[in-house]
């Protein structure tokens, strides 16, 4: 029921303010929820804020180094749920990971009292509910709302745990941002394709993208490929590059608080990843006017991509076909700034303003 008049209160929580997509969306959605009236509460488990947001931040993670493990972890849950009584919260948004089924089943039945939405960021969906349905069940299947980020891994849920109150709600960008961002300046003086994402994991499978690069034309044309993120495992991309013998033509320039800028200055962006949730990377790169390439994997690609007409959706895990849609984009003009004369206009579903008005509708609070 809606109420007319009500000042709202909503809970955000996730593990940290950085890095992750999840984590973005959390960002995003405080800012459109605090223009539209509504007392935003941000609270993360990690001490980690790179992310501009809006509303009050409880960073539980500040409280970490008072004690020493079980004791800690057990003051910090305590303070959560004195807090989360003290401001009775109308809804709790649930961002983070959910791996341990013990910890987590105290967290749905015992530390959230009021109105929750968990939310699934990935096609790996036991990363955020249990394997064992008759769990997952009991844990979510009474909750305000299971919210996925991909009608893909949604109707994974509902098939494998017969959840009925899972929905669809796709990650919102905020356009006017990465378009005003994206004007500033890039210190590059030479063609460039790109890739985007953590180094920590292959989830992004930066090796595949290098591979499929030097099987392409674009080195021989002059055509770089430039790599955003920090991990572990860029000293193995490192030695790849050194192998293919195109130190010259790949770069490695870490975490930038800014992408967009990189983003609008390439040729194209590509996605190589083994899995996702909804890639907000894409979004990004179509918002910035910037044609993509990906492996039509699991999920996402496929809900943002319309093949040829944004971009070019590549059979999933084969790098030759994923080399070919590289020297498709370069040697076919025609096609590619027909893709680019799209881009933007294919990411309009997706901006903060109508996918903020869907998490309203969702939970029934008046629109401004």
């Amino acid at each position: 029921m809606i109420i007319p008049n009500k000042k709202y209160k909503i809970a955000l929580i996730g593990y940290r303010l950085s890095d992750g997509g999840a984590e973005k969306v959390m960002a995003v959605l405080s800012f459109f929820f605090e223009k539209q009236g509504i007392e935003v509460h941000i609270i993360i488990v990690l001490d980690a804020v790179s992310y501009s947001y809006a509303g009050k931040l409880v960073n539980l993670g500040k409280m970490k180094n008072k004690t020493n493990g079980f004791l800690n972890k057990f003051s910090r849950f305590l303070f959560l749920k004195n807090y989360l009584k003290e401001h009775e919260f109308d809804f709790i948004i649930d961002f983070r990971f959910r791996i341990k089924p013990i910890q987590e089943l105290l967290i749905s039945k015992w530390l959230y009292k009021t109105n929750t939405i968990f939310t699934v960021h990935s096609y790996l969906i036991n990363h955020y509910m249990p394997n064992w349905s008759v769990l997952t069940r009991y844990m979510y299947g009474n909750c305000y709302k299971v919210v996925s980020v991909s009608n893909q891994s949604k109707e994974l849920i509902a098939r494998k745990h017969q959840l009925k109150n899972a929905i669809t709600i796709y990650n919102p960008i905020d356009i006017e941002e990465i378009v005003r961002k994206s004007e500033e300046p890039v210190a590059l003086n030479f063609e460039y394709i790109i890739g985007i994402g953590q180094m920590e994991t292959n989830i992004k499978q930066f090796d595949k993208l290098i591979e499929a690069y030097a099987h392409s034309t674009l080195p021989q044309k002059g055509i770089h490929l430039v790599l955003l993120g920090e991990g572990e495992r860029k000293n193995i991309l490192l030695k790849l590059v050194k192998e293919k013998k195109l130190g010259d033509k790949v770069h490695f320039l870490g975490f930038k608080q800014n992408p967009f800028k990189y983003l609008k200055n390439a040729k194209f962006f590509v996605l190589s990843s083994l899995n996702e949730g909804l890639p907000n990377v894409l979004l990004e790169s179509l918002a910035c006017n910037t044609p993509v390439i990906s492996f039509d994997c699991l999920t996402g690609p496929s809900e943002i991509i319309v093949n040829k007409e944004n971009g070019l959706l590549v059979e999933n895990q084969n790098g030759s076909k994923m080399t070919e849609a590289m020297n498709l984009f370069i040697e076919g003009e025609v096609l590619y700034q027909h893709c680019k004369h799209n881009a933007l206009a294919s990411v309009q579903s997706f901006s903060i303003e109508n996918i903020g008005m869907q998490w309203l509708d969702v939970m029934k609070i008046n629109r401004k």
